[in-house]
């Protein structure tokens, strides 16, 4: 069994908070449109924004650094089948019992979203992930055949293709998904293993990258704000105000792979309490995704924590914390419970695969 990396597992959990508050200030309405005016709390709702839109490539570096070097397992893709089919379709009768979910409002398509939440992409991100993942044999074979300079080269035109030409130029570039795609994750799964095999040397120090993680988000903030102002005053770049927010922004990458070396430089013991705790709860931070962004719960819980504009900025800072690691801790605890179930499962499976053998002999 491969040793884990404590602070990268710990970066995997900050991750998956980020997340939660992405879809808390999205999902709970505080995400004032950037082309209408702001209260004080939009403005710190904007920021925390910026410091969480790392996320998702965040989860996609740490998982394409460790795929470049373990490769592809069957048994790993259907556990995930499994656990996402846990969710989409156990959450669903459970919220019709509590009087929450109105069977009579259900359509084929919604049954479609539970039973086949992978080709209905109930979850994008496990639909992206799920393709990455197939891919990812021939993407490690070919990052680890082709050479350090042909890589970089593949990469960088890659990186142009659907990233750096969206970041420069002000009109909608109708083959932009944004990032919400397989093929935005290939990219950074080759730049993972790139960051694997050879390293990025300006990044190298721990301190340097947390100041380059800081400043891409600040330059993320910055410059929506920046042509959020000329666009109400002038009335253009409309298409281009929520750019550098976009997963495929080059600002995002780049604050993303800053902030996985920052914490890579970062030593943890997993012999001392702190390791042993973030090694207990990694494993589980998919659950978190899975449980909380469920289709009949994504627009729910924001609002049963009280997410609002109506208070002071720093209130609405201070709940959007509170909010995070209640759902964060409350999710972790019952995924703890799914894989309990899901081990008891494989236990009586292996045992009835093995009486089955004997009775066989």
């Amino acid at each position: 069994m491969k040793k884990r990396i404590v602070s990268i597992e710990l970066l995997r959990i900050l991750a998956m908070m980020m997340v939660v508050m992405l879809h808390y200030l999205s999902k709970g309405g505080l995400l004032t449109s950037l082309t209408e005016e702001f209260s004080g709390g939009s403005y710190i709702a904007w920021l925390l924004e910026a410091f969480s839109i790392v996320a998702v490539n965040v989860y996609m570096l740490i998982s394409g650094y460790f795929l470049v070097e373990s490769g592809f397992k069957f048994g790993r893709l259907a556990e995930l089948v499994c656990q996402v089919l846990f969710y989409s379709l156990l959450i669903p009768p459970i919220l019709m019992a509590a009087g929450i979910l109105d069977p009579g409002q259900l359509t084929v398509y919604r049954l479609l979203q539970y039973l086949l939440p992978n080709q209905m992409a109930h979850y994008w991100f496990i639909t992206a992930y799920v393709i990455m993942y197939l891919f990812s044999p021939v993407l490690g074979a070919g990052a680890r055949q082709l050479g350090q300079k042909q890589l970089r080269n593949m990469i960088i035109l890659l990186l142009v293709f659907f990233s750096v030409s969206k970041s420069v130029l002000p009109v909608k570039l109708e083959a932009d998904n944004l990032g919400y795609d397989g093929l935005w994750f290939i990219c950074v799964f080759l730049v993972a293993a790139y960051m694997r095999l050879y390293g990025i040397p300006f990044l190298q120090k721990g301190k340097r990258a947390a100041l380059c993680y800081l400043g891409g988000c600040l330059l993320i903030y910055g410059l929506t704000m920046g042509v959020r102002l000329v666009y109400l005053k002038t009335g253009r770049l409309g298409n281009f105000i929520h750019a550098p927010y976009d997963y495929n922004h080059i600002l995002n990458l780049f604050a993303a792979i800053s902030l996985f070396y920052a914490f890579s430089k970062w030593k943890l013991s997993g012999e001392k309490p702190l390791g042993k705790l973030i090694l207990r709860v990694a494993p589980y931070t998919l659950g978190v995704y899975l449980l909380h962004e469920h289709v009949e719960l994504r627009m729910l819980w924001p609002h049963w924590l009280g997410a609002t504009l109506e208070c002071s900025p720093w209130a609405l800072a201070a709940r959007a914390f509170c909010s995070v690691l209640l759902v964060f801790t409350a999710c972790i605890l019952v995924d703890m419970a799914r894989g309990f179930l899901f081990k008891a499962a494989r236990k009586l499976g292996h045992k009835w695969f093995r009486s089955r053998s004997d009775a066989e002999l």
